[in-house]
């Protein structure tokens, strides 16, 4: 029987740091996927998204400039934009297996499944291992309605050849927004249906709503409150039912997308054999990020229920960590306090820490400070209708707890928040810097 000190099943960010870190180290080492190699966010999510919204960036800013100079006309050419996402991520596969091989990691393809709690099947090969970690992402809820064979994923909408002129997204979070948003600034008809009051619940609602007034003048068409009941094929076109405010409605479109939400991906691993347990959010874990029912598994990204939010720079950290505790024992936690969160929509939705009221439920006394930054320079120059920042101040220690920001710079000066405060900085020492200028950052002396 094949035996390795190390298998890793996933071939993306949470997997293949840890894969590198332990074939250094001189560990045998073999890697997993039933996917092509890369992970979701290099082949299937945020770097061909992000291709994408920058085409739908330069359509808005024309838009927006209109009359101040620029004149409008270009229309996004859907096919030669897909060609060009195209060129990041068609080479990604067989580069990521190169870099495995060449680094003496060897390399399966197929589904992977435990037979018992150190051996797992694979195309069927038995293999053993001293040590799993299991880095298997996520996979799209289950909606449970009629007709959800109808429904398209976030991986079909990055593959279209052609642009549906009728869009659907069911779910208000990131997906639904970020997609909504580049397909109604590449000439759809978009609606996005949500169950509850608040889309994009992890961000500060007062945001929240500022973006989808801007979403609405976008001519995206949000019903909140609304419950997708069934979905119909008619030809070549789509009927969703809707009840909204307890009525029924239908939606007449060209394609329904999926955005309600993910779940943990591992049907396939049959983790009762391996004696992995599991939750609702993932495969259950200690601090170390090791299982809590089997010592020789780990985990790592949006398949483990860690206090990590489902980001690609937060399944590489936990990746190192678990490289770390397999290689020199357990010592290694992640530090979580700070992770900026990003929606590329236009303008961008950007947080990191605590809301306004998570802060009020954990007992600080604060200070909230709200600027609206749409009339200063860095924005009135590109005639960007919604710009706002939000700190959350602790009065006691004069550190932030938290920073939320809506505005097309978001993306960069969330960061530059999240480096004061994983630093702990107090604000009053940051206000002391010297920033080139003009530029978004050093619009920061002013938001603190």
């Amino acid at each position: 029987m094949i035996k390795y000190d190390l298998i890793v099943i996933g071939t993306g960010s949470g997997g293949s740091t840890a894969a590198y870190k332990c074939r250094k180290a001189g560990l045998t080492v073999a890697v997993i996927d039933k996917m092509p190699y890369g992970g979701t966010c290099a082949l299937r999510g945020c770097d061909p998204k992000k291709v994408l919204v920058g085409a739908t960036e330069v359509m808005d800013r024309i838009g927006r400039m209109k009359g101040l100079g620029i004149n409008e006309g270009s229309l996004v050419d859907w096919k030669e934009l897909m060609r060009f996402k195209d060129t990041f991520t068609e080479g990604v596969p067989e580069n990521r297996e190169e870099g495995y091989i060449s680094a003496g990691i060897d390399t399966y393809h197929g589904v992977a499944s435990f037979i018992n709690e150190n051996k797992i099947l694979v195309n069927d090969v038995k293999i053993s291992f001293n040590y799993l970690l299991l880095a298997v992402g996520a996979k799209p809820v289950p909606l449970n309605l009629e007709g959800e064979e109808f429904v398209f994923y976030s991986d079909d909408f990055l593959q279209l050849d052609d642009l549906p002129k009728r869009i659907v997204f069911i779910g208000g979070g990131f997906i639904s927004f970020e997609f909504a948003h580049i397909a109604a600034l590449s000439g759809s008809e978009v609606h996005i249906i949500h169950r509850s009051e608040t889309p994009l619940k992890h961000f500060d609602q007062e945001l929240v709503k500022l973006l989808i007034k801007r979403s609405e003048e976008l001519g995206i068409t949000i019903h909140l409150n609304t419950a997708p009941i069934s979905i119909e094929k008619i030809n070549n076109h789509y009927l969703i039912q809707i009840k909204k405010h307890g009525e029924n409605r239908t939606i007449e479109c060209d394609g329904v997308f999926h955005g309600a939400g993910r779940i943990p991906n591992v049907d396939d691993l049959n983790l009762d054999k391996g004696k992995v347990t599991t939750n609702k959010k993932g495969i259950v874990v200690n601090e170390f990020l090791q299982s809590i029912s089997n010592a020789n598994v780990y985990a790592t990204g949006d398949g483990a229920a860690s206090d990590g939010l489902s980001l690609t720079p937060v399944a590489g950290k936990e990746s190192a960590a678990a490289a770390e505790n397999i290689l020199n024992g357990n010592n290694k936690k992640i530090d979580y306090s700070v992770m900026p969160s990003v929606v590329f929509t236009q303008p961008k939705l950007a947080m990191v820490g605590l809301t306004e009221e998570r802060a009020l439920d954990e007992g600080y006394d604060i200070t909230v400070k709200r600027v609206d930054t749409k009339n200063w320079y860095t924005y009135k120059r590109t005639n960007e209708p919604y710009a706002m920042t939000k700190t959350i101040i602790d009065k006691k220690t004069e550190k932030l707890l938290g920073v939320h920001i809506i505005g097309n710079n978001a993306d960069d000066l969330i960061n530059y928040f999240a480096l004061i405060m994983k630093f702990d900085l107090p604000y009053k020492e940051v206000k002391n810097m010297i920033f080139a200028y003009p530029t978004s950052a050093s619009d920061l002396l002013y938001l603190l």
